[in-house]
């Protein structure tokens, strides 16, 4: 199949970005990296009347630190996160999913932006930024407003910017001492969407986890924290019991749907299984801090 008409528009910059969506309304879409949008728009899933396409505005693609977080242009692409010293060095939760992340072709176009604001709950980074308690910034005609990641997947593909608004930047806070994450994914093949995964964010004292923070990929309609499981980690001495019982909480919390990669049975005994991996690997980094 082929897309439907739309109009076609390349702005030059954000200004007048949001003033064509601001014309437009929920008419509109905006062309980021297109690895969702496109395929949607072939198979006709997705019938936008405009594109927006934002690839020719300038100053959008970037990662650098600054002032107490990790500051990511929306139009940065996927690649340049995996290749960032800086998030190798100190956010290695963000460096385990930017590795794992569809495919390397892919990923040359794609965008940290568009995989967030497409709101799927299947996509990598909702999970990793919930991890984090990132949190998103946006531009509409009334200024620049931050959404806390918590309050930014509303429903299923549907996301807390208004019809005018453009997500220009995530911000990811610096991991402070004694702290560690971890992903953990797994896929029926590389490239493929996760049957689970795991994003953990933690905070150690010595074998007692102090901060937690636990997210999944894909087994919910919406992108989801598991704050049983944190509830289960947190304030306690790691064991293994201690791990189970997050696993645990996580299986039963999640709610996975059946389809070609496993049962529902399957996808929450995953889940637990994953998210103690996950936790582990947090630790492990958390000591070596």
């Amino acid at each position: 199949m082929i897309p439907g008409e739309f109009d076609y528009h390349s702005p030059q910059n954000l200004q007048e970005a949001v003033a064509l969506l601001q014309q437009h309304g929920d008419d509109a879409k905006v062309l980021a990296g297109g690895q969702s949008l496109i395929p949607a728009m072939r198979f006709r899933l997705a019938l936008p009347e405009v594109l927006i396409d934002i690839n020719g505005i300038d100053g959008l693609e970037y990662v650098r630190e600054d002032n107490g977080h990790l500051a990511i242009g929306a139009m940065t692409r996927e690649v340049e996160l995996e290749e960032s010293a800086v998030v190798q060095q100190k956010f290695p939760l963000l460096a385990d999913a930017a590795r794992v992340i569809a495919d390397p072709i892919v990923r040359n176009r794609a965008t940290v932006g568009g995989n967030i604001a497409h709101a799927d709950p299947a996509n990598d980074h909702p999970a990793v930024m919930l991890a984090y308690g990132a949190e998103v910034i946006a531009l509409g005609p009334s200024g620049t407003r931050a959404i806390a990641i918590d309050d930014f997947f509303v429903d299923l593909f549907e996301n807390a910017l208004t019809d005018n608004e453009i997500l220009t930047e995530i911000r990811i806070p610096t991991p402070g001492a004694n702290s560690g994450g971890a992903y953990v994914k797994v896929e029926r093949k590389v490239g493929d969407y996760a049957i689970s995964a795991v994003a953990v964010q933690l905070t150690m004292d010595r074998d007692v986890c102090t901060a937690v923070r636990i997210a999944l990929t894909n087994v919910s309609a919406v992108p989801m924290r598991a704050k049983n499981a944190e509830a289960a980690l947190q304030g306690k001495t790691i064991t293994p019991e201690t791990l189970e019982a997050a696993g645990q909480a996580a299986a039963a919390e999640c709610d996975p749907s059946p389809d070609l990669r496993g049962s529902v049975a399957y996808k929450r005994d995953l889940t637990r299984v994953l998210v103690k991996r996950a936790v582990q690997k947090a630790v492990e980094r958390a000591s070596n801090r």
